[in-house]
């Protein structure tokens, strides 16, 4: 990729002083300079995908270090979904600030709406799956089933911590937001997109941004479902620590890559593409869950099962988020980085 680069900027400014030859170059990505930054449809919902997916980011990095610090007992999963929850009321601040930062850059004005938007954005789904599960649960008369008092706690510290958080998370953002400073101009008529085959599509890029990243934490999906649905007890963290990061680099690498051919398609609508790309991760871990259900648990019954698909549906849900934010902002380093180093008209 640095070799193609390489040539491509050659290429690109090669001949800047003369039309003729500025014309026969000006083709593959130089070409849409002026679209390549036209902000994405839907602001509100980009940005809040953005913040949540920072949040949780910063949440699971917090909790394999506090695993690797022997915080946890093996025996005591319990301690380990407290410290989640706590951690997830105080970091809520993060999602407010990235996603009304990058609201008001985007020229966004209802910042507001963008607040709340990113509060519920996980927030209501998680309450409706786990209302579902806890309900069963009480009907079975199951110890998993939450008291009337952890709920009221829960919903207290959200109310409480949570929410009020990211509203000053969020004021911060819009404050300090300053311009998004593009390198290029964008002209008000966008440019007419040619088609483009079937491999360079946006259900490609969702399959290849997808399976990779999956591919690298996949041995480790077994032994974490093994311990969260089994009997197994997971020691390993530093080994988690370790796909972790790899799975961080591969993201990051895989959204430069498409976001390149996309590009070089002379295709501008990267913004969605990018989250859509390395998001997809979450369908696979999803297909595995299947997989490891029917054919590596032995769970039967509407308890266990309304159990199992609602927490991985969850689970799926937060490795789009992540993986979507971290793969956009990777490729938005990126397409900075490529128009700043070419000579405009």
């Amino acid at each position: 990729m640095t070799r193609i680069l390489r040539n491509d900027f050659q290429r690109y400014n090669a001949f800047e002083e003369e039309a003729d030859d500025m014309d026969h170059d000006d083709y593959g990505w130089k070409i849409i300079h002026t679209d390549v930054f036209r902000f994405p449809s839907h602001k509100s919902l980009f940005c809040s995908v953005l913040g949540v997916g920072s949040q949780f980011l910063a949440l699971a990095t917090g909790i394999i270090v506090m695993a690797l610090s022997g915080l946890f007992n093996v025996h005591n999963h319990g301690a380990m979904n407290t410290a989640a929850c706590i951690l997830y009321a105080f970091t809520s601040w993060i999602a407010g600030y990235v996603s009304c930062k990058m609201y008001r850059k985007m020229g966004g004005e209802n910042w507001v709406w963008n607040i709340n938007l990113t509060t519920c954005l996980f927030g209501l789904p998680f309450f409706v799956i786990w209302s579902l599960i806890n309900t069963v649960a009480w009907a079975y008369h199951s110890t998993q089933a939450l008291p009337i008092t952890t709920i009221m706690l829960l919903g207290a510290m959200w109310l409480l911590v949570g929410y009020p958080l990211t509203v000053i998370g969020g004021i911060f953002g819009k404050n300090m937001a300053g311009g998004f400073d593009a390198p290029c101009r964008t002209k008000n008529i966008p440019r007419e997109i040619p088609d483009v085959p079937l491999y360079k599509s946006t259900a490609a890029h969702m399959l290849i941004g997808g399976f990779l990243p999956f591919s690298a934490i996949s041995v480790e999906l077994y032994y974490i479902f093994a311990t969260l649905w089994g009997r197994e007890q997971y020691t390993l963290y530093g080994v988690l620590f370790t796909v972790f990061v790899i799975l961080i680099s591969v993201t990051v690498c895989i959204s430069i890559a498409l976001t390149y051919f996309q590009l070089s398609a002379e295709d501008y609508r990267w913004w969605w593409r990018s989250i859509f790309s390395a998001g997809s991760s979450g369908g696979f871990v999803f297909l595995y869950a299947l997989f490891y259900y029917y054919e590596r648990s032995n769970m039967t019954g509407m308890l266990q099962t309304v159990e199992f698909f609602g927490y991985t549906l969850l689970s799926c849900y937060v490795f789009f988020l992540v993986l979507g934010t971290v793969s956009f902002f990777a490729a938005l380093k990126f397409v900075r980085y490529i128009y700043v180093n070419i000579k405009m008209d």
